[in-house]
């Protein structure tokens, strides 16, 4: 018998989602044996985590990759934890890992979200080994594999929680990060711009919620077929490094452009904001000017966040640049379309039509395909729980330290036949 520990395992942590959920899966993972470390980037890193193990990187950003290869070296460091995996100081970690033969094991929000979140090994999103797994192979990997499909979890928290930790994230680098001098945010606003936006954000909570609302009503008592279109964070890695889209408005002018051209007279075009939009883009002008452009204003509508499963009850298609919202789409059986790279863009069930033949007469998805699909990440890259919430945290921590600790990649595991038990949930009401 192999006991799974973490004997002769060094983990590097580096920076995760807002929170203390990376506090916690380290502390779990010295429980087990293993030596762990942070690097911490600015202040709002340090308020998560505790002094013990705590390395402060107060050089200038362009010393990172001397800084990090002599760390590596004095540490023996032999896997390293992040969250997403494409801002710089990620990047260049996982460039030395697979040159060294260092483990990186990389967390993401849930391809099947909000139930689930992601945990890879080596990469996320269009770095993910899911780009070049065919839905065949995919099939074949679960044959011996008697699971039937899971259902979500019970509820983990709301969006409130998310909120609030990315406010006190952002409030402690404003004001506390004196000693991160060398410290630059991987988006392009300053953190007082940042903090501003997350303040604004949760005290016009309750008015967006009105407008939320109302927009939502109008739709669904309308009485017209719809299209939605899902919108993402024009500043999200996925958008930006994933697609050929450099601004949100260019994909809300192909939109409207297509819609205006191929749908039928009496539909209408719905553009979903993602839940976290903070008003950096102005989405709502944008999408009434370009509407007024192509004389379609009286048939377009925009709703500001909020959940997404009332509108795509009653909705005829979808279309998006990569959201993972899109897998409800495709949960739901309804014809999707997509324009950057997703670990989701598969032939079975993503059309290829050019758009106004898709908002005309949009092809249906292969159902079966993606069952199989899906199955495949609940069984390998999904995990039930969250980052934010306190339930969350539990329930994502029962099973990760252990797929930490496991030499395979979850994917090579189903693939080999040697994939664990997986805990198996069922919505709880």
């Amino acid at each position: 018998m192999i006991r799974v520990t973490g004997d002769d395992r060094r983990f590097l942590f580096l920076q995760g989602p807002h929170g203390p959920f990376f506090k916690h899966l380290g502390a779990m993972l010295g429980r087990t044996g293993a030596q762990v470390w942070r690097v911490g980037f600015n202040r709002g890193d340090q308020a998560f985590w505790p002094r013990q193990g705590f390395i402060p990187f107060t050089a200038p950003q362009p010393e990172w990759p001397a800084y990090l290869d002599a760390l590596l070296t004095e540490k023996g460091v032999t896997d390293i934890v992040l969250y997403g995996d494409t801002r710089f100081v990620h990047a260049e970690a996982i460039k030395q890992a697979r040159a060294r033969g260092i483990t990186v094991h990389v967390f993401e929000e849930g391809y099947l979200r909000p139930w689930w979140i992601t945990y890879e090994r080596g990469g996320s999103n269009g770095n993910s080994r899911l780009m070049d797994l065919s839905v065949k192979q995919m099939r074949k990997a679960l044959e011996n594999s008697e699971i039937d499909l899971i259902d979500a979890p019970a509820h983990w928290g709301d969006m409130r929680h998310h909120v609030f930790y990315g406010f006190a994230y952002h409030a402690f680098v404003l004001l506390a990060n004196w000693r991160y001098r060398g410290f630059r945010p991987h988006r392009k606003l300053a953190v007082k711009q940042e903090f501003g936006l997350y303040l604004r954000r949760l005290l016009s909570m309750p008015f967006h919620a009105m407008e939320r609302r109302l927009a939502t009503w109008r739709i669904r008592t309308g009485g017209f077929p719809y299209h939605l279109a899902l919108l993402q964070l024009e500043h999200d890695s996925s958008f930006q490094m994933h697609s050929s889209f450099s601004t949100m408005t260019e994909f809300l002018e192909v939109c409207i452009k297509g819609f205006s051209e191929g749908a039928p007279r009496h539909h209408h075009l719905v553009f979903k904001a993602h839940p976290l939009e903070d008003g950096r883009t102005l989405l709502k002008r944008d999408i009434l000017r370009l509407a007024g452009e192509h004389g379609i204003v009286d048939r377009v509508h925009f709703v500001r966040g909020g959940k997404l499963a009332g509108l795509l009850n009653h909705a005829r298609s979808a279309v998006t640049v990569n959201s993972t919202a899109a897998q409800q789409v495709l949960w739901r059986g309804m014809p999707l379309k997509v324009f950057g790279r997703a670990v989701y863009d598969k032939p079975e069930f993503v059309s290829t039509q050019p758009l106004p033949e898709f908002f005309n007469a949009p092809t249906r998805p292969d159902n079966r395909a993606y069952r199989n699909y899906r199955r495949f990440l609940l069984e390998t890259s999904q995990l039930p729980g969250g980052f934010y919430s306190t339930p969350g945290r539990r329930q994502l921590l029962r099973q990760v330290v252990d797929l930490l600790l496991t030499p395979e990649d979850p994917y090579d595991a189903l693939i080999a036949g040697k994939a664990a038990p997986r805990q198996q949930l069922r919505l709880v009401h």
